[in-house]
């Protein structure tokens, strides 16, 4: 199956907000009323009813003000740190087309995917002790439809489709950045988690955190750790433990109680 992938192209985001309306609406979300604090933002960060923020980032860039607007949501991991730190089966899954999705009816709320994401994008809802984040509208997808942030996007910032097409096309719009004078315009793709169903363009590349993302995201080492040489070795030590009581079971047999003590 085609893995798909989704491109959001920073120089041509206005905004507008249309994304996290149409998320909104699209996955029922309630109604959250963010407070003023000096930005455009709507919210500070991510929320479990609020999976798509369009962060404001100002910027000073040769005396001018400069807004680096970016859309921050889940970024579809090809090797999600999420699912390798979750220890319940079925609650993080990707599918065949890289989406990777949550279920809520498998979640034991332990917030072990939340350490593992290296771009803090999971939440947990003090509600319903549940994780979500965005699912890249896996519905929709599955329907042959384009997820809703995509259909409403009004300046073809966003788009959707076969991950090596939008590989293709990012490179190419960064280099007519580059022939632009953004000389330093490229595509962020975080080859630390072994690539990204989220592609971004960015003018600014050599500094993606001006953009609210991480330089270098990398799964947590604890996690990796966790998940792996300790995951064996705690397997190992309980086969050994399981093994030396069937075996003492067998040399001694069952411990037999001789007589009560006297009152």
């Amino acid at each position: 199956m085609t893995t798909v992938a989704k491109l959001i192209d920073t120089s041509l985001c206005i905004g507008c907000k249309a994304c996290e309306v149409a998320c909104q609406e699209w996955n029922e979300q309630e109604f959250t009323l963010g407070v003023f604090a000096n930005t455009y933002q709507t919210l500070p960060d991510l929320a479990p009813n609020f999976w798509n923020l369009i962060k404001f980032n100002e910027e000073s860039k040769d005396g001018t003000q400069a807004w680096l607007m970016a859309k921050y949501q889940c970024m579809h991991c090809a090797e999600p740190g999420c699912l390798k730190a979750c220890p319940s089966p079925g609650a993080i899954v990707q599918l065949p087309n890289g989406i990777v999705d949550f279920h809520q009816d498998s979640c034991i709320g332990c917030g072990y995917c939340i350490t593992g994401c290296p771009f803090d994008v999971p939440r947990l809802s003090p509600t319903t002790k549940k994780v979500y984040k965005c699912s890249l509208c896996s519905d929709r997808v599955g329907a042959g439809l384009t997820p809703a942030c995509i259909r409403t996007c009004p300046t073809n910032c966003l788009t959707f489709g076969a991950r090596t097409d939008l590989v293709q096309l990012a490179h190419q719009r960064a280099g007519d950045l580059k022939s632009e004078g953004h000389k330093d315009a490229g595509v962020y793709d975080g080859p630390g988690v072994g690539g990204t169903n989220v592609i971004y363009v960015l003018k600014h590349a050599s500094t993606p955190e001006s953009y609210g993302l991480p330089k270098d995201p990398t799964i947590p080492w604890t996690v990796s750790l966790w998940k792996g040489p300790l995951k064996w070795v705690a397997n190992a030590a309980f086969l050994g433990t399981a093994l030396g009581a069937m075996m003492h079971y067998l040399k001694f047999g069952p411990k037999e109680v001789h007589g009560e003590k006297a009152d």
